[in-house]
């Protein structure tokens, strides 16, 4: 099994109340040429947890951390009709969300949560994860 020492979350910037699904971003990371999902997890709008790639298959989801580290993904982080980035996660994504964290670092306790803004220019996920989560 891989050392894990980073859970970073993202979002699928895909528009507020838009359902997607694994399946789909699998598609779009595979048109992208990828071999898979670049995700290990993927929270659906109705706070339902589905697998994208096994814990112990690197992801394909944050460059320079992909080797160590699993991949979190919630539905949503566009504003419907702006398309600006907001964090639109549903109760139940949010519940689910710290459910998955919480169980993630029980499994891998050298593990911290971080949001993939924290390694790269970008508003993903749409909410300080690390603050969110700095008591996990």
């Amino acid at each position: 099994m891989r050392k894990i020492t980073e859970i970073i979350v993202h979002c699928s910037d895909t528009i507020e109340g838009k359902d997607f699904t694994v399946e789909d971003i699998r598609k779009w990371h595979k048109d992208r040429g990828w071999l898979d999902i670049g995700y290990h997890y993927v929270v659906y709008l109705d706070g339902s947890i589905h697998k994208g790639r096994p814990d112990e298959v690197v992801g394909a989801h944050c460059v320079g951390h992909n080797a160590h580290s699993i991949g979190v993904c919630y539905i949503g982080g566009k504003e419907a009709g702006t398309f600006r980035a907001k964090d639109t996660r549903t109760p139940a994504q949010q519940e689910a969300l710290l459910r998955l964290l919480i169980d993630l670092v029980c499994k891998y306790p050298d593990a911290k949560i971080y949001g993939h803004r924290d390694f790269a220019n970008r508003k993903c996920p749409c909410f300080d994860a690390r603050k969110e989560y700095s008591q996990l």
